[in-house]
């Protein structure tokens, strides 16, 4: 994690298509593509490397004059070039911008972003194809940025950068029975389960005092209107009268019930 960085150092194509940069097996037929294609940049290209800025995302009607106004005001340009179809004559929407002096890149650079030339909001970079080792262009299956709903999103440049993952420790499938799993980490999963064991017999033997407690004193309650229902029944028989049948409060409700209805 010392050496990771948002922005690429090297082209990768695997890693390109990451948004991590950590993928081991390409996920699109592009990158594979982009792994094993054998990219040369055009030789036929001049200028200074290190002093030419890409523009992207431009109009179709911007022009290399309409890119000179508004990107001179940063330093002296050198020379602009427009990649333009070679049959059409369209613009291809992007171009390259070479200054003289090394602080007017710098502030093209950082000022330049999200610019909006022809109600169009430009991208700007450094040029990579000849800075960046191992670069390999969109058409190849490479480059930096994309569209989501193409599903050929790459990362490691400015416009997508690398998310920085996430660290999590990992223990080998058979740790446990190795034994490589830390001591400390062993004693917590032991004293867990110890500890719910011990909650658990605390609370049923609360309940069992609790349910024995109700228990007496339900038979208590019982065994007195036993008592009182036989000394009744007793009197009765004593004055020669007919004996009363018990009474049921549940049955006289349900009847009581019964009558409404």
């Amino acid at each position: 994690m010392n050496d990771w960085t948002p922005i690429a150092k090297e082209y990768d194509p695997l890693k390109a298509g990451s948004i991590d940069g950590t993928d081991e097996e390409p996920h699109d037929r592009a990158i594979l593509r982009a792994m094993l294609a054998r990219y040369v940049p055009n030789k036929g290209v001049v200028g200074d490397p290190q002093l030419t800025l890409f523009v992207a995302r431009l109009s179709q009607e911007t022009t290399e004059e309409k890119l000179k106004e508004f990107f001179s005001r940063y330093g002296d340009i050198q020379r602009i070039r427009l990649v333009r179809d070679i049959i059409t004559g369209f613009s291809k929407g992007y171009a390259f911008i070479e200054y003289k002096q090394e602080n007017a890149i710098k502030k093209a650079y950082r000022d330049g972003k999200k610019l909006v030339i022809d109600q169009h909001e430009i991208f700007v970079d450094y040029e990579l194809e000849r800075m960046l080792k191992g670069w390999i262009p969109r058409r190849l299956g490479g480059g930096f940025g994309g569209k989501k709903e193409s599903g050929q999103l790459r990362f490691g440049g400015r416009d997508r950068p690398f998310r920085k993952p996430i660290n999590l420790p990992v223990y080998p499938i058979n740790a446990r029975a190795e034994g490589h799993l830390d001591k400390r980490h062993r004693s917590r999963s032991r004293e867990r389960p110890q500890e719910w064991r011990e909650k658990k017999t605390d609370f049923f033997q609360d309940r069992g005092i609790e349910g024995r407690r109700h228990d007496r004193s339900h038979n208590r309650h019982k065994q007195t209107e036993e008592r009182h229902y036989k000394a009744e029944r007793s009197r009765e028989q004593e004055r020669g009268e007919k004996p009363k049948r018990r009474k049921d409060n549940k049955r006289d409700r349900s009847r009581e019930r019964d009558f409404n209805k």
